[in-house]
């Protein structure tokens, strides 16, 4: 938590802020008042007065940066793991789609269910990017009960995180590398899309019924990924939104949310500090062109990523209502 801002009720008592007191300095009343009073959100950008690029501009980003050659997979399952009485895992490397790099995917594929299976490709927090391997399940308070109800979820090991290191380092700060960040970014959606590619060859994976799964770092990057990947039949956005700051425009996910056509379910915290309700995850919501009957926003009270046990029966809800239960 030394690394991470976030906010709480004043009335919470979770095991990570324990009893919090209070002395109030009565000699001061004017700093005491200062120091009582709630602490604003940060500023972020004013997205009712910002408009999306035209889609012609869109249409040539699809196909100037956004495009790969279709060349040769060559997929090599490097391990399966058995050892789940619940789920076989299974690491897989096939081509990149830039650069000559072999990509990395982790597929949990049920026990339990018969394919072929409906998939959710999961997109991670930026912790991913402070670890250097993949081990066990990460985030498994998010994506265990994926699994569990008889759906196969796939880890793409996406550039610069886990195992993936970037010589050089990660170009992780926009406002002074935008164009490299651009580029990153887009690297991103490349690894997503050949992971879709790899699905596709599999004849236990159901190709009609892709889901795109994005969790805060994941979740605001959740428009530009659905709007490039038209596979993705379907979307889930957790403890996301708009980004406060300025990014390249060929990455900026209010110029992609409109494209986005497909159902898609945000869920975020009424104290989220990092992604605030009215200046970040609304807007993002609103945006999002899928029809009004097919997008919807639920608010929790929480903070940003301690959602995991109220949004398990919405997660699976929402995959039950677009690509219906799993048998």
């Amino acid at each position: 938590m030394f690394f991470h801002v976030d906010s709480r009720s004043p009335w919470n008592r979770s095991s990570a802020n324990g009893f919090r007191c209070v002395q109030y300095l009565t000699r001061d009343k004017a700093t005491a008042g200062t120091l009582s009073r709630p602490v604003p959100p940060p500023l972020g950008r004013d997205y009712g007065k910002e408009t999306p690029v035209s889609d012609e501009v869109f249409n040539d980003w699809l196909r100037i940066l956004y495009s790969y050659d279709q060349t040769e997979l060559n997929a090599v399952v490097e391990e399966s793991d058995e050892s789940s009485d619940y789920w076989r895992k299974e690491k897989v490397t096939f081509d990149a789609a830039y650069g000559g790099e072999r990509m990395i995917a982790y597929l949990f594929l049920p026990k339990e269910t018969k394919p072929p299976y409906q998939t959710v490709i999961y997109f991670p927090g930026i912790s991913a990017v402070g670890v250097r391997s993949f081990e066990g399940r990460p985030h498994r308070a998010f994506t265990d009960f994926v699994i569990m109800s008889g759906r196969a979820l796939v880890y793409p090991v996406y550039k610069g995180t886990y195992e993936r290191e970037i010589v050089g380092g990660r170009p992780d700060k926009p406002e002074k590398e935008p164009i490299a960040y651009r580029d990153w970014i887009i690297q991103f959606s490349k690894d997503l899309k050949r992971s879709i590619d790899y699905l596709e060859t599999r004849p236990d994976i159901d190709d009609e019924r892709i889901a795109y799964y994005g969790l805060s770092w994941g979740a605001w990057l959740g428009p530009i990924m659905m709007a490039v990947e038209e596979r993705i039949k379907s979307g889930i956005l957790l403890a996301g939104g708009f980004p406060v700051w300025k990014l390249a425009p060929a990455v900026d996910p209010i110029n992609f949310a409109p494209r986005v056509k497909v159902p898609v379910l945000t869920i975020g915290g009424e104290h989220d500090y990092i992604f605030p309700v009215e200046t970040s995850a609304r807007p993002m919501h609103d945006f999002l062109g899928s029809a009004d009957a097919d997008k919807e926003l639920k608010i929790y009270d929480g903070g940003h990523g301690d959602l995991s046990r109220q949004i398990r029966g919405d997660v699976l809800g929402w995959l039950d209502r677009y690509f219906g239960p799993v048998d």
